[in-house]
């Protein structure tokens, strides 16, 4: 599609922040046009960032094995991140980042329309649920992870589910059973 080569030069030549001083490569997503299924993470991290792909580590392993517990494959869904270059040693995306950043992403749901979004994690659900004009909604992603909230867009109704980010179980083993019943909720 036309429009998505465009944004991927953009954002290859993104100069906006300093992020792009340190980055070996911009995470931009992948994944079918036609997706019905968007997930949101907040930034590409050390395996993300060397090889240009979104979830491709230990939490892309994880993620891999949710996506298997629902039957879905990779090739059905689009996955991209809020940022598109990783903070240096794994830091938070500061919020001036994700304001300049977020362009390319509301690009991204614009020619994707998915009818549903998963954000993965506090930084994509904070900042998916205030686009959506849910911001009454913002808690910890401890509260409100599983639950689905339904906005109406241009492009239809679209469903938003809030989940840990898999990165969480590579932390903590006993989360990989929340993550997975909170995937249940996507089917």
């Amino acid at each position: 599609m036309k429009e998505l080569q465009l944004l991927k030069e953009q954002i290859l030549n993104c100069k906006r922040c300093d992020l792009h001083k340190t980055r070996t490569n911009p995470v931009i997503g992948e994944g079918s046009l036609d997706a019905h299924i968007m997930f949101i993470g907040e930034a590409p991290g050390f395996n993300e960032d060397k090889q240009g792909k979104p979830f491709v580590g230990q939490a892309g392993k994880i993620f891999d094995e949710l996506l298997n517990s629902i039957n879905l494959k990779r090739e059905k869904i689009y996955i991209t991140n809020i940022l598109k270059c990783r903070p240096p040693n794994n830091r938070n995306p500061t919020q001036e980042e994700i304001k300049i950043c977020s362009s390319y992403l509301n690009k991204q749901i614009d020619i994707i329309k998915p009818k549903v979004i998963c954000c993965l994690g506090n930084f994509a659900t904070d900042y998916i649920l205030k686009k959506f004009g849910l911001k009454d909604k913002i808690q910890g992603i401890s509260k409100i992870h599983g639950k689905v909230f339904s906005v109406s867009s241009l492009s239809g109704l679209i469903k938003i589910i809030p989940i840990y980010h898999p990165a969480v179980a590579t932390y903590n083993s006993n989360m990989l059973e929340i993550l997975k019943k909170d995937f249940e909720k996507i089917k």
